[in-house]
């Protein structure tokens, strides 16, 4: 009963913590008798201070009387074990990151005690060791303001010359383990974004400032093997290729966003560490050569992995200096660029002489130094001139002599869709990217001009319809300065004097260039379209460049296209040619219209499914793709050439309604509705022609055969006939009307032959259609229909009602796309009226969200 007397210990009191200090005071020597006991400890002193911090304002006061974070260091001493390592800075993380009290903060930080755990030699050996360690410093990290970094820093001279918890963790920025990289990337933005003026000074300057070099040079080798993937892919097209490929863009992705918040730090030195390493190391030397055509030995890139990042360089580090020092590089010829095993002795030298492409992998980040100096273009280089880029060949020997903005032009004209898609997004970014010099339209200009025309202030409204305003004043003087850079900072000259001189002929040939694509019958409609929405955002600033020969060029592609739409009509889907206008309609429009590309980038490197040579087979499922390519390719005209000669797109494409239909049609004298013959419904069998089927060998049976058109929906039905009611019947099958390709057998005058086609096609489905291609899916094939009908004149006579049911449901299609289809007509007399009266174009509307 004495046990009565003892009065336990309440958890959570200041008694129990300071039982607990009081025991671990006592500790001389950690071994396996009070190992456990230690850990205990320490474990329950964070939980009370964390507690008191939050309830009792005393705790922390013991905790500070006592000097429990010298009995920390001293245990941290005494241990020779990793787990008591790993239990004291579990219990320190714990404390920081739930200490609430400023005041609480300052003293853990302050009498160099984190310091000391910081620097403190841990056996590394240890992976979980690693992790604790990491995630101690990280916790660290999330309680820096700029009176709390002081605590942390030395500081000698007005300058800091130590900063443990920076140095000591970029340490680890490249460790095997993912989660400790992305704690040290975390760690070191809440640095930069504490804004301390000597903090940033000191993680700028040498040694510090080759941790970003590290970074663009570990960037690097990640792009050098996407594109090792990349390469893979083309001969071994597999759905671990394609993860692979989906694991590394995720990773490039990752990279360009940790720089980009790195640079939204406002650190100006950090800024431009980031962007000249991204040009000297990768872009200048691999990117920018890799945009050739031509086939280059030792070429690190091909064009499509060097599209792709970057593009992903541009749209993500949303720098303007970097974005206009990459375009202003676009007008230096492509031999400035040529690695020097392939110079030739015309005075061209390198960037980087790496003689294969192990050296590259071999060689440290550190150790790779780029002679900038001896980059130069000689004088008697080829003058730029104006012409068509459409007249550039795709196996140009003088390619090397083209500047590489009309490499990229010549893409659009001559390359294959992945190039056009690759070329086209470039310049897209260049777009978006703080308008990259006014190579294309300089928006915050013309917005700032519109605004100042709307008010009347100044002469806002004659420069806002001046071609001569945007040109001269706006892209000529930065865009030479930018060239200066080059050369004087990088070491590129440009000896293109047009460059200089005539700016518009840059918007011009853009112009020509898409207008090309547009003529192009080798390219996917989803390509097209993304043509058709640079095209759009250039015209509102460019009118003056879009000339009517660019019209007329675009007109004459809308009437051939027209023209092909008209034999749709006609073929396996005109069922759903309608409702495929209304929805390709209503992508397109939203498409062109939006502010940015709507595709992913990666679409670049994983190119949507396009019809090949398997799928101009005469299967309704290849007409049926076929049918949806070319709706929207002549929407994407249709759309074009209203834009072009400034009226708005409507929301629904311009048709017809449906029309009545007259009593004596085969459909109501059935007794069908628009809804279509259901299974099991009745219908009249008036104009039924008996005939025989087998469905399975040996199995014959008997149905009444009906074709029917209603409006633009058509259906062949085999009915058993009721024998209860006089020519009445039920409906057994029904199948699509369109498609069904009826021909009498050869041999058997009374068989007719009918091609079944399913009654949707699945890519219409967006979720059975991503930029990877077509996901799998049930296979649909076509089916196949042998009626046996009585006699011959049956047979012709079941014929004869298809063919004029047929025809029926094509002109009514027709007619109900009329509207569309006269288009032209109008807009050939918008082209004579401008041709006779010798004007440009109407300007276009500008849209809102392109300001």
């Amino acid at each position: 009963m004495w046990f009565s007397f003892w009065k336990p210990r309440d958890r959570f009191s200041l008694d129990e913590l300071r039982y607990l200090t009081d025991q671990l005071m006592k500790i001389q020597v950690i071994n396996k008798v009070n190992k456990d006991f230690v850990i205990e400890a320490l474990r329950s002193i964070a939980e009370l201070i964390t507690y008191g911090d939050q309830h009792d304002s005393s705790f922390f006061e013991f905790f500070m009387e006592k000097q429990v974070m010298e009995e920390f260091v001293r245990v941290l001493r005494l241990s020779r074990t990793v787990i008591i390592s790993l239990q004291l800075l579990q219990t320190v993380s714990i404390m920081i990151q739930n200490l609430k009290s400023e005041h609480s903060i300052y003293y853990m930080f302050s009498n160099e005690y984190i310091n000391y755990l910081i620097t403190y030699k841990f056996d590394f050996r240890s992976e979980e060791l690693v992790s604790y360690y990491i995630s101690f410093l990280r916790a660290i990290s999330g309680k820096l303001n700029k009176n709390t970094i002081s605590l942390l820093i030395k500081i000698q001279n007005d300058e800091v010359v130590a900063f443990p918890l920076y140095e000591e963790a970029i340490r680890f920025a490249f460790h095997e383990e993912s989660m400790v990289c992305t704690a040290v990337r975390a760690l070191t933005l809440n640095v930069y974004h504490v804004g301390d003026e000597f903090v940033n000074k000191y993680v700028s300057s040498k040694p510090r400032a080759d941790y970003f070099l590290n970074l663009v040079g570990f960037f690097r080798d990640q792009c050098i093997s996407l594109n090792k993937l990349v390469a893979n892919a083309t001969n071994n097209k597999s759905s671990e290729t394609t993860s692979k490929i989906l694991s590394a863009v995720d990773d490039i992705e990752d990279n360009l966003y940790y720089f980009s918040d790195v640079i939204s730090a406002g650190i100006p030195d950090v800024g431009r560490l980031i962007t000249d390493n991204l040009l000297k190391l990768l872009i200048f030397p691999y990117l920018l050569p890799s945009l050739r055509r031509e086939l280059v030995h030792g070429t690190m890139f091909d064009a499509v992995a060097s599209v792709y990042v970057l593009c992903c360089i541009l749209r993500i580090v949303k720098m303007k200096d970097l974005a206009n020092t990459v375009a202003a590089a676009l007008f230096c010829h492509m031999k400035a660029f040529t690695p020097s095993s392939e110079a030739r002795p015309n005075g061209y030298t390198c960037f980087v002489c790496f003689s294969h492409e192990s050296q590259v992998a071999s060689s440290g980040v550190n150790d790779l130094e780029l002679d900038f100096g001896s980059l130069r273009l000689t004088q008697n280089s080829t003058v730029c001139l104006r012409k068509s880029i459409r007249d550039v060949s795709l196996h140009d020997n003088t390619e090397s002599h083209l500047a590489l903005r009309d490499a990229l032009l010549s893409y659009i004209t001559n390359g294959d869709d992945v190039q056009v898609m690759g070329s086209i997004n470039i310049m897209a970014t260049l777009l978006q990217t703080k308008d990259a010099l006014g190579i294309l339209p300089e928006r915050k200009k013309q917005k700032k001009l519109l605004l100042q025309a709307l008010v009347g202030e100044g002469s806002g409204e004659e420069q806002l319809f001046s071609a001569e305003g945007l040109t001269k004043e706006g892209c000529g003087d930065e865009l030479t300065s930018y060239i200066d850079r080059l050369k004087n900072q990088y070491g590129v000259s440009c000896s293109c004097p047009e460059v200089r001189e005539s700016p518009r002929v840059h918007n011009f040939q853009v112009f020509d260039a898409l207008v090309s694509l547009f003529c192009r019958s080798d390219i996917s409609a989803e390509t097209l379209w993304d043509g058709g929405w640079l095209l759009r955002q250039l015209l509102p600033y460019r009118e003056t460049e879009f000339t009517n020969d660019h019209l007329n060029i675009l007109k004459d592609s809308y009437m051939k296209c027209s023209n092909r739409l008209i034999k749709e009509c006609r073929g396996s889907w005109p069922d759903l040619l309608i409702a495929v206008f209304c929805d390709e309609w209503r992508k397109c429009k939203r498409a062109i219209e939006a502010s940015s590309p709507r595709k992913e980038l990666k679409c670049i490197l994983l190119p949507q499914h396009k019809l090949s040579a398997e799928d101009q087979s005469d299967s309704s499922l290849a007409s049926g793709e076929r049918m949806c390519e070319l709706v929207k390719v002549f929407v994407l005209f249709h759309q074009l050439c209203i834009f072009s000669v400034g009226r708005p797109l409507p929301d629904q494409p311009p048709m017809n309604p449906p029309i009545d239909f007259p009593e004596k049609c085969r459909a109501k004298t059935a007794g069908v509705d628009k809804i279509g013959p259901k299974p099991s419904a009745e219908l009249s069998l008036v104009d039924a022609v008996p005939c025989k089927i087998a469905f399975e060998r040996g199995k014959e049976r008997h149905f009444s055969f009906l074709a029917i058109s209603l409006g633009s929906s058509g259906w062949v039905v085999l009915a058993e006939e009721l024998t209860s009611k006089v020519h009445r019947g039920v409906v057994r099958i029904a199948a699509p009307l369109a498609g069904c390709n009826p021909k009498v057998d050869d041999k058997h005058s009374r068989w007719l032959h009918l091609r079944i086609r399913p009654t949707n096609f699945p890519y219409r489905d967006a979720v059975n259609f991503t930029c990877q291609g077509k996901t799998k899916s049930r296979a649909l094939v076509d089916g196949r229909w042998t009626l046996a009908f009585p006699d011959e004149s049956s047979c012709k006579s079941a014929l004869s009602m298809i063919v004029e049911e047929l025809n029926l449901q094509s002109s009514e299609v027709e007619r109900m796309l009329r509207p569309l289809l006269d288009f032209e007509s109008e807009l050939e007399r918008s082209v004579s009226y401008l041709n006779s009266s010798d004007l440009e174009p109407p300007s276009p509307r500008i849209p809102v969200n392109s300001l």
